[in-house]
């Protein structure tokens, strides 16, 4: 009988395996079976991706992001996580394109003596010849992939220079060539214009909308990602300063006013991806 027990209890492990383990990739199958196509390169295998483009999918878009301190009330990801998720809405809209990894590296300033956003614990920098290069590479790697129109969109204003000098640099190296790549300003000039004026019209104040972590940072935010945005912290009565790495107020921040400059974003950044792609090569 002592001998037995051991095949008594395998035997029962395998036949509980075999009710639960069904169940469970039914339910699986299920899910994927629910799921949207993903616009994500992440998710295809090669020979997908390969499929894809040849079917017509040759823009993709080349989200940058950045690791940051966004003050105590929003996550060091904020560029990342709202950039990529932005960006899968800009590729759903053109209806023909693919989303490249985040990058999430980029030049935040001075490490020894550390400046800028470089002052709080989490902030990553590398030198902006080290970034350029890394984009060089990025958009000559798409292009071997058989992309044909190389977006890059900066969710960061500390880079936007760079994106257009890479952009023009590749242009320069493809010109007997049918593919192109761009810096679509639009994407980020959106949050420093158009959402600002409608906020302005709302009744906010330039200094509660401010430049980093403020009003308008932290709306936008909520809309994305709002497990991202310490509720806590914006508390009635929290005042939040330079010295805690924010510029503006955030405290009456909300998703709704968030909203209106996601659809900002995404609706001028498809206009004007379209208008580029259109112009003659």
């Amino acid at each position: 009988m002592i001998e037995k027990k051991p095949r008594i209890r395998r035997s029962l492990a395998i036949g509980v395996a075999m009710i639960v383990l069904p169940a469970f990739q039914g339910l699986s199958s299920a899910s994927h079976a629910e799921e949207p196509g993903s616009v994500f390169l992440e998710d295809f295998t090669w020979t997908e991706l390969r499929d894809e483009v040849a079917a017509g999918k040759t823009t993709i878009v080349v989200p940058i992001g950045g690791t940051e301190q966004n003050g105590p009330a929003m996550a060091l990801g904020k560029h990342n996580v709202r950039v990529k998720a932005l960006s899968q809405r800009i590729a759903l809209a053109l209806g023909n394109a693919i989303v490249a990894p985040v990058l999430a590296y980029v030049p935040e300033g001075a490490i020894n003596p550390p400046s800028g956003h470089m002052r709080f614990p989490g902030t990553i920098s590398i030198p902006e010849s080290t970034f350029e290069q890394v984009l060089e590479n990025t958009g000559q790697s798409l292009k071997s992939a058989g992309f044909k129109n190389i977006v890059f969109l900066g969710d960061h204003g500390g880079y936007q220079a760079n994106d257009a000098r890479v952009a023009d640099k590749l242009n320069r190296e493809w010109k007997a060539t049918d593919t192109r790549a761009y810096a679509i300003r639009q994407y980020y000039d959106v949050t420093q214009h158009e959402f600002v004026e409608t906020l302005k019209g709302l009744g906010f104040t330039t200094t509660e909308i401010g430049s980093h972590a403020g009003l308008d940072d932290t709306s936008l935010m909520l809309v994305v990602d709002p497990g991202l945005v310490r509720m806590d912290k914006l508390a009635s009565g929290a005042k939040l300063s330079a010295a805690d790495g924010v510029y503006g107020d955030p405290t009456r921040s909300t998703a709704k006013l968030g909203a209106l400059g996601v659809d900002a974003i995404v609706e001028q950044t498809v206009a004007a991806i379209r208008a580029a792609v259109a112009r003659p090569k």
